[in-house]
C-alpha cells in the first residue's frame, strides 16, 4: 500500500504527523507533503524514527500556490507508481490573500486540496479500489457560502474580526463536506471512494494564529475538553482503512461513526456550483 499523506505547515506537529507515522507502521509508503522545507524534513525523520520505515518520503508542497500544487502533482506521478489513499489535512486559520490572489482560507483549506485531488485522481482510478479523505470540522455547521462574495473577491470573507475570521474558517470546513458530496458523486461507477470528517478537537496548533488573547484562554481548556493528536488521528484513519465503508462514500465522519449532516452540507445545487467555481479558478474548466 502506499499512501499519500497531506499535510500543509507545522508538519511536524499534528494529527497529520501521527497519522503519518501509524501508516508508516502499516507497511504503507508514506508521502510527508507540506510547505516548509525545513520542518518538513524535521517530521520526515520523525516519523521514520518512530515507524520504524524507510518507507517515508518528504515532497514540498504549498497549498497557497496552485503552480506548487501543480508542480508536486507532476512530481509525484513521475516518481510514485501508486496512490491508495489521499489524506487533505491541511487546515490554516488565518485572513490574508494567496499567491494567486485567493482568500488564503478559501485557497488553502480547499481550492489547493481540490486541485490536487483532481490532478491525482486518474491514478487514484488505476490504483482502485482507493480512497480520498477530507479532514473537515465540526465547525462546518457554523459555515455558509457566500457565493456572491466568492465570485467577486475570491474569497469566503473580508472581515478580520475574531468572529469574522471564524466565520470564514467554518465557510472553509463547508467547502470540504460539500466538496465530499460531489466529488462521491462523481467517482460513481467506479471503485474510489472518499470521506469527509471531523477528528475532534485537537489540541495541536491549529490555533496558533489566532491572536494571544484567545490562545491563553484555551489553554487551561485544552487539557479537558480537547483530543490528544493520536485520538484525534483515529477517524481519519478509520475512513483511511476501514474495511466495508465503500457504500458510505461522500458521507460524513466523527468518532469513527457516520453522523448526519444539514441540509446544507449535502446542497447538491451549492456543492455542483462550488465545484464549477473552484475549476474555474483552479484552470480545468
Amino acid at each position: 500500500m502506499r499512501g499519500l499523506r497531506l499535510n500543509q505547515s507545522r508538519s511536524n506537529t499534528g494529527i497529520g504527523k501521527t497519522t503519518a507515522i501509524d501508516l508508516a507502521k502499516r507497511g504503507a509508503r508514506v508521502i510527508l507533503a507540506c510547505r516548509s522545507k525545513q520542518r518538513g524534513e524535521a517530521a520526515l525523520e520523525e516519523v521514520k524514527r518512530e515507524s520504524c520505515s524507510n518507507q517515508v518520503v518528504f515532497m514540498q508542497l504549498d497549498l497557497g500556490s496552485l503552480k506548487s500544487v501543480r508542480s508536486f502533482a507532476e512530481s509525484f506521478l513521475k516518481s510514485e507508481s501508486r496512490l491508495d489513499i489521499l489524506i487533505n489535512n491541511a487546515g490554516i486559520y488565518l485572513q490574508g490573500r494567496t499567491e494567486d490572489g485567493l482568500g488564503m482560507m478559501f485557497g488553502i483549506n480547499h481550492v489547493g486540496h481540490f486541485l490536487l485531488t483532481n490532478l491525482l485522481l486518474d491514478r487514484l482510478k488505476e490504483c482502485e479500489p482507493s480512497r480520498v479523505v477530507n479532514v473537515s470540522s465540526l465547525a462546518h455547521l457554523f459555515g455558509n457560502l457566500d457565493f456572491n462574495c466568492l465570485n467577486t473577491h475570491k474569497a469566503l470573507g473580508l472581515g478580520t474580526s475574531f468572529t469574522e475570521v471564524l466565520q470564514v474558517y467554518s465557510d472553509s470546513k463547508l467547502c470540504n463536506v460539500l466538496f465530499t458530496h460531489e466529488l462521491a458523486k462523481r467517482l460513481q461507477g467506479t471503485k474510489v471512494t472518499c470521506y469527509s470528517l471531523h477528528p475532534g478537537v485537537i489540541n495541536s496548533e491549529l490555533a496558533r494564529n489566532t491572536n494571544s488573547v484567545i490562545q491563553i484562554l484555551l489553554k487551561p481548556l485544552s487539557a479537558f475538553f480537547f483530543k490528544n493528536t493520536i485520538q484525534g488521528a483515529q477517524t481519519t484513519l478509520h475512513c483511511a482503512l476501514q474495511e466495508g465503508i465503500e457504500p458510505l462514500s461522500g458521507c460524513y465522519f466523527s468518532n469513527c461513526t457516520v453522523k448526519k449532516v444539514s441540509a446544507k452540507a449535502k446542497d447538491d445545487a451549492a456543492a455542483k456550483k462550488l465545484w464549477e467555481l473552484s475549476e474555474r479558478l483552479c484552470g480545468l474548466a
